[in-house]
């Protein structure tokens, strides 16, 4: 399966979105802290990114690494400068 890629901002997000829907997190109403995610040299599946250190998780870290699991194999880690384009659209020298 080929990875979609987003930025930092966005995969830091999309782990949230999906750890504060899970039935536990919103029945203990527990404010989970996701960090960013952390670029890393391809692991054996592919995936070029982790995150580590989550704040409020006590309890949680089954649901976590589950969550991680998931999203790591949906999403590869945005290296390339794609984030950065010119938002006019015109190129350099035109």
């Amino acid at each position: 399966m080929i990875r979609k890629t987003f930025n930092a901002s966005q995969l830091q997000q999309e782990v949230n979105r999906r750890l504060h829907r899970l039935q536990e997190v919103v029945e203990d109403g527990v404010k989970i802290r996701v960090p960013r995610p952390q670029l890393q040299e391809p692991d054996k599946t592919g995936c070029n990114w982790d995150m580590k250190h989550f704040g409020n998780a006590a309890g949680f870290e089954r649901d976590i690494a589950a969550v991680l699991q998931a999203v790591r194999a949906e999403y590869n880690l945005r290296t390339e400068a794609k984030e950065m384009e010119n938002p006019f659209g015109d190129f350099p020298g035109d």
